[in-house]
């Protein structure tokens, strides 16, 4: 009598569908975690200000030389050294960085609103633009340090440059995580029967 209950529950628990919270959980996680990474690499890029070498400072947008403590410092777009291309690039791909992540959070957060297949595509395509907004910020966060490698020291960095640093992370982090909640949808049972009741 005892195998013929545990034969009739083991089925009905197989059938169980995963839980609503836990998904709405790090779904929600995912998209705090995407807009403050938004945040994040949206000051770094406007300030600009990344790397302090001596009395010089290299920037996305400007080059700075401090003279002296009492006048201001002498600023310039031209860095010289035959760096200029490069930062122009490495500009480029930190504004390209920033404009798909703020459309990949959109859809995700409108994700949420709707239902059914075109909730699941909006997902994937925010996926998408945020993990590419996370290939774009490694490749300038990259292309920034092999420029100014000579004059980087580790206390040489900004606040501003640990700011895109850590943006960068959560970019790759977020993505790679959105992508993996989507693909457990095709392997684990539907949580509509759940949503319906």
């Amino acid at each position: 009598m005892t195998a013929i209950k545990i034969m009739a529950v083991a089925p009905a628990a197989q059938g169980k569908p995963r839980p609503l919270f836990l998904e709405v959980l790090c779904r929600s996680l995912i998209i705090l975690c995407v807009a403050l990474s938004v945040v994040l690499s949206s000051v770094a890029v406007c300030d600009g200000h990344w790397l302090m070498s001596e009395r010089r400072m290299f920037g996305l947008w400007f080059f700075c030389v401090v003279e002296n403590s009492s006048t201001a410092p002498n600023c310039s777009r031209h860095v010289g050294e035959g760096l200029d291309p490069g930062l122009s690039v490495c500009r480029s791909v930190f504004s390209l960085a920033v404009v798909s992540a703020i459309f990949g959070l959109e859809l995700l957060v409108i994700s949420q609103v709707s239902e059914g297949q075109a909730s699941s595509r909006r997902w994937h395509l925010g996926t998408w633009l945020v993990l590419l907004a996370a290939g774009l910020a490694v490749g300038g966060v990259a292309t920034f340090m092999f420029l100014f490698w000579k004059h980087a020291t580790l206390l040489g960095f900004t606040l501003t440059f640990w700011c895109q640093f850590t943006a960068t992370f959560l970019f790759v982090l977020n993505g790679m995580a959105a992508r993996h909640i989507q693909n457990m949808e095709a392997i684990l049972p539907s949580s509509g029967d759940v949503k319906k009741l």
